[in-house]
């Protein structure tokens, strides 16, 4: 302790008058209260975990700045991850990549995670305050509402939803829809798994390699940039020991000879798990790898306690991805992002291109070569 501020904060930025508590600046990988504070909290999900922040941090190198508030015995009451950016020239998509201190960058969804409203307050204003002495702003990307209802600098606007799966005590009581949602599925998983697909965990980095092309065959198709190959090493390093990194891999096996088809990378912590990354061919979707490996990935995340899997959010003009998700029972829950300058009414649909001009500039990006894709995702990246 050095004047009454633990060792591995960076200081006091702020006493709020009820003396309560204090928000300080804290580094999360030497911090020992955060991982059991995010694990702990209801809505302590992947990203905010010490090796999420710690890829993010290495891919780019931005600054960072997580902010905890603290009562004056040490115990944790909120915490609010954050980091720099540099945003895309010309101010090119508005509030959504302009220069910004963000939570998170790079991430669906991070947000505060609090036990106190005066703290998540305070803790707010002072990232607002941050804001305002470095010319930046402040971007929120949660799944909470009402922050501008306690801190009336921030304005809310809706985004892209994400789609949610419950998921109950025990992997025999999943139950994926209705009826026939459960049929489909079924015929699915049994067809792959005649046509001599199985799912099993990558054990190396060197398979995280080879999985990485499929992802840029999938990010093309979807025409959204892709993130770079280190990003995934960084994530592999940190989070993979620990089981909250899983990539599952499914192969196919003809003639003895062993084929990888897709494979998705499954984040789980807490009682929270999100299907983060995928990769495949659109040529051998007709075998279903993709279905066989989220039948595993749900009931494993079941199995290890998950009560949520978030399929992650899907823009409106993929009708196709939204469909895949919805068929395993999952619900489109609302997200929101808060700026602290005034925000147009919907952030996702500021700026959006015309349906003739975002057709062809589609059409053009999936005939771009995968090593172009990733060079241009990684230019773009860099500033977001």
């Amino acid at each position: 302790m050095v004047d009454g501020v633990p060792a591995f904060s960076t200081g006091r930025l702020l006493e709020t008058p009820s003396r309560r508590f204090r928000v300080t600046e804290t580094n999360p990988r030497t911090d020992p209260r955060w991982e059991p504070f995010i694990r702990a909290h209801p809505g302590g999900s992947p990203f905010y975990h010490p090796g999420w922040l710690q890829a993010l941090e290495e891919e780019y190198g931005q600054t960072r700045l997580h902010l905890a508030a603290e009562d004056w015995e040490g115990r944790l009451l909120a915490v609010l991850p954050m980091f720099y950016t540099r945003g895309l020239p010309f101010d090119i998509l508005g509030n959504v990549t302009t220069r910004r201190l963000t939570s998170l960058p790079r991430t669906p969804s991070a947000g505060i995670l609090s036990i106190d409203p005066e703290a998540t307050t305070s803790i707010l204003k002072v990232a607002l305050s941050r804001c305002r002495e470095s010319g930046v702003q402040l971007q929120i990307k949660t799944e909470q509402q009402g922050l501008e209802e306690l801190v009336p600098e921030l304005v809310a606007t809706p985004w892209r939803p994400t789609y949610v799966l419950p998921l109950p005590d025990s992997p025999q009581q999943i139950a994926f829809g209705n009826s026939a949602s459960r049929h489909r599925l079924k015929w699915a998983v049994n067809k792959a798994t005649k046509l001599g697909l199985q799912v099993r965990e990558a054990e190396s980095e060197s398979e995280v390699r080879a999985w990485y092309p499929l992802y840029l065959e999938v990010m093309r198709q979807n025409a959204v940039p892709p993130r770079p190959y280190r990003f995934f090493r960084a994530l592999w390093e940190v989070l993979h020991q620990d089981g909250i990194l899983r990539l599952l891999l499914a192969e196919r096996t003809v003639a003895g000879e062993r084929t990888l088809l897709a494979g998705s990378i499954i984040l789980t912590f807490g009682p929270n798990a999100s299907y983060a990354f995928t990769g495949g061919r659109k040529k051998d979707f007709a075998f279903h790898p993709n279905d066989l490996i989220q039948w595993e990935a749900i009931h494993e995340a079941c199995r290890m306690g998950a009560r949520r899997y978030d399929f992650g959010e899907v823009a409106e003009e993929h009708e196709k991805l939204a469909n895949f998700k919805s068929k395993w029972g999952a619900e489109p829950a609302p997200q929101f992002r808060y700026y602290s300058a005034p925000a147009p009414a919907s952030a996702y649909s500021e700026r959006r291109s015309p349906n003739l001009v975002r057709r062809i500039s589609t059409s053009l990006w999936r005939r771009m070569p995968l090593q172009a894709t990733a060079q241009f995702g990684d230019w773009m990246y860099g500033r977001l």
